[in-house]
């Protein structure tokens, strides 16, 4: 984002101000400035944001209280708590409420060495995945950079401990608001102080958007979601693969590999029935053949109105296995949260 003009220095009308969160802090230095106080109030403003949770100007006592109230009606960007959901296992799900009054998801993970954030990227998804939640629930509109920022923040505050991962797999397909994506990024790994490398963006494939995702040379963690060992059961469980092939995604990823030198994660949701059976699992191998890249495997997280089934940890670990005998890198990710409405888009279609 930017929070300056190419016109003189001067006061800047807050009705044109847009929310500071997300900005970074040679662009908070330049507003600080152009609103009439010195530089070394750049680095406070900074500090107040993304280290001390500030919420309104008004908070930030070292700042004078006559500037404070003269742009007291500049906004931040935060959003507020709308429902906590606290799961047995410690695992905490959000429904936020933007400034505009809209909701979105969010997730707090935790484990004995990590934080872990979901964030979503959209509120709602166009995608229409036929197994999700959000899917079904239709799109809004997308999130700016700062409205990602602010759900890494809120989970920080709302734990009392710092984040130390985020990944991009809530609401939404970041890669339909792939600029907005890159600058929160770019704000959670130089402004929250979160390395590029523990931040993963995660996407269900669109046509040129994984190329140009690799030419922004960030070093994240990069997550396919595949799902589907062939193109007819794809297209079943992912409208938009009828225009998108699995061959031409997979062609993508290996540019991606390519332009990056960094692995692709591959995500496969298994549905009981549907495809986990070993059969599947030979054909997901022999698509991943020599690909630089991980699978991650993922019981299903039942949600309502949805026809599929999560599979027994039987059927799970034999599919495990069968990638194994392929010399094909694969973990078991279990969900957590499962009692808390934890499948994206279930908590907010039962409290927005």
């Amino acid at each position: 984002m930017s929070l300056t003009t190419d016109s003189p220095i001067e006061p800047t009308s807050v009705h044109s101000i847009p929310p500071l969160l997300g900005a970074s802090l040679s662009e908070l230095t330049a507003w600080v400035q152009q609103n009439g106080q010195p530089a070394y109030r750049g680095k406070q403003l900074h500090q107040w944001l993304y280290q001390k949770g500030a919420r309104s100007l008004m908070d930030i006592s070292v700042f004078p209280k006559k500037w404070r109230e003269e742009l007291s009606e500049v906004s931040i960007g935060r959003s507020k708590i709308h429902y906590r959901s606290v799961a047995p296992d410690s695992t905490r799900k959000y429904l936020l409420t933007l400034e505009d009054g809209l909701t979105i998801e969010t997730v707090g993970i935790p484990t004995q060495k990590r934080l872990t954030v979901c964030v979503s990227s959209q509120v709602g998804c166009p995608m229409g995945c036929d197994f999700c939640a959000t899917g079904k629930g239709g799109f809004t509109r997308n999130l700016k950079s700062y409205e990602i920022v602010d759900q890494v923040l809120t989970v920080q505050e709302d734990f009392q401990r710092r984040v130390s991962n985020v990944v991009f797999m809530g609401m939404g397909e970041p890669l339909l608001n792939i600029d907005e994506v890159v600058a929160a990024t770019r704000s959670l790994n130089q402004d929250v102080g979160i390395g590029q490398r523990s931040l993963t963006i995660s996407t269900v494939g669109l046509p040129g958007r994984i190329r140009e995702l690799a030419n922004h040379k960030l070093q994240i963690t990069f997550a396919v979601s595949l799902h589907a060992s062939n193109q007819r059961l794809r297209e079943q469980l992912i409208p938009s693969a009828k225009r998108y092939t699995l061959n031409q995604l997979l062609s993508e990823c290996r540019e991606y590999v390519a332009i990056t030198g960094r692995r692709v994660t591959f995500e496969y949701v298994l549905l009981a029935g549907v495809n986990d059976l070993s059969a599947h699992a030979i054909e997901l191998a022999k698509h991943l053949r020599g690909f630089q890249s991980h699978v991650n495997l993922i019981p299903y997280n039942p949600i309502s109105d949805a026809d599929y089934e999560r599979p027994s940890e039987q059927r799970v670990q034999a599919f495990k296995d069968v990638l194994q005998q392929h010399h094909l890198a694969v973990s078991i990710r279990y969900s957590r949260g499962l009692e808390a409405n934890a499948a994206c888009g279930q908590l907010r279609t039962s409290r927005g």
